[in-house]
């Protein structure tokens, strides 16, 4: 309880900073306002934050797929994100760690989809709180029709894990806003499951377990940007809170177990006990200049904790209009993904049990 009143406390202080900071821009979002005053603001034109993200390239691409003209934020880097160009989407260079970049990009744009977070080498306080409160300042400064924002399932009740704790806090902040806003509460990706999972075990290299029975329904990225934009096209969506989950939660080892069965392999398991996560954790907390690294264990903790993070989609599917059937399950989703790459790998003259093999 002390630790979530001491983050609640940091969260105050660092609310408090993102606001003078955006207040001495003043000037700047007065001139951008008048201009903005004098645009037509077409429903169709929407900005995407995190555009270039496993989430926001299918909000991105579904969004251009519907007729909608979408704009990306993106940060300046050796990666560009050309793909969102070719695509059809334009692109303006602004970081949500500099909310003086943030004014200009809501020019012209009704809607603002929310799928940014922090990468593993950012300050996840600077980016999903800071960056997040100043966004969503200048969103109500600048009139945003709608705001649709991606947290994380069953955030408010671990207040000790500081990537749910800002998660629950901007939920509130957004919800005491004028911005008219609808959130949706994920469980997990797919496309997660390729990357700590599928691809490993194709490629005979070890993948982490842990002893405990947690289970998470995933759920197809392309499915979520579907939601996204029904919620987005829907006026009783404006105000919810939406809970959106796969069709059926699984366990670690059944989620390997179906990665073995078919790729027609055997993975290597290393079992991560969770009492050494927690003293991982405390030991990396002791060290200043290694908190993020903790913060980011801590969320890992939590997911092995036998906790069920899945939700009846009873209410989102009515709501938005969405066929349950048309909902792709973890196993359909898995099972296309390796009979591609095991086609390849035919093609290639290679085994399922060869190393080195990306996609």
């Amino acid at each position: 309880m002390q630790i979530g009143m001491r983050q609640q406390a940091s969260l105050g202080q660092r609310q408090a900073r993102s606001s003078a900071v955006v207040k001495g821009t003043v000037g700047r979002l007065d001139s951008v306002r008048c201009y903005a005053a004098e645009t037509p603001v077409p429903s169709s034109a929407i900005l995407v934050i995190g555009g270039t993200g496993t989430l926001g390239r299918q909000v991105v691409r579904r969004a251009l797929d519907e007729g909608y003209t979408v704009r990306c934020i993106v940060r300046p880097r050796m990666n560009p994100a050309d793909f969102l160009r070719e695509w059809g989407a334009q692109t303006v260079q602004a970081d949500l760690m500099d909310p003086t970049s943030l004014p200009a990009t809501m020019v012209g744009i009704s809607a603002i989809i929310d799928c940014a977070t922090a990468r593993p080498e950012e300050s996840t306080s600077k980016v999903d709180w800071e960056g997040k409160v100043a966004l969503i300042q200048c969103a109500q400064a600048m009139g945003i029709k709608r705001y649709m924002f991606f947290s994380i399932f069953n955030c408010d009740k671990h207040p000790e894990v500081p990537l749910m704790n800002i998660k629950s806090c901007t939920e509130k902040f957004l919800a005491a806003s004028s911005v008219p806003h609808t959130i949706m509460r994920l469980t997990g990706f797919h496309q997660a499951v390729i990357g700590n999972y599928a691809v490993p075990i194709l490629e005979d290299k070890p993948v982490w377990g842990t002893t405990d029975s947690s289970r998470t329904a995933y759920i197809d990225t392309q499915d979520v940007a579907r939601m996204a934009m029904a919620a987005l096209r829907s006026e009783a969506a404006i105000g919810r809170t939406l809970m959106v989950s796969g069709t059926k939660a699984w366990t670690t080892q059944e989620v390997i177990e179906l990665c073995e069965k078919l790729s027609n392999s055997n993975a290597k398991v290393k079992t991560v006990p969770t009492w050494l996560l927690r003293r991982a954790r405390g030991v990396l907390r002791s060290l200043q200049w290694t908190q993020d690294a903790s913060d980011r264990l801590a969320f890992a903790e939590v997911l092995a904790t036998n906790e069920t993070w899945s939700s009846s989609m009873d209410e989102t599917y009515k709501l938005l209009g969405i066929e349950p059937s048309s909902v792709q399950d973890l196993e359909a989703y898995l099972q296309d993904y390796y009979s591609r790459i095991l086609k390849k790998l035919k093609q290639v003259g290679a085994t399922s049990d060869r190393t080195n093999f990306y996609v």
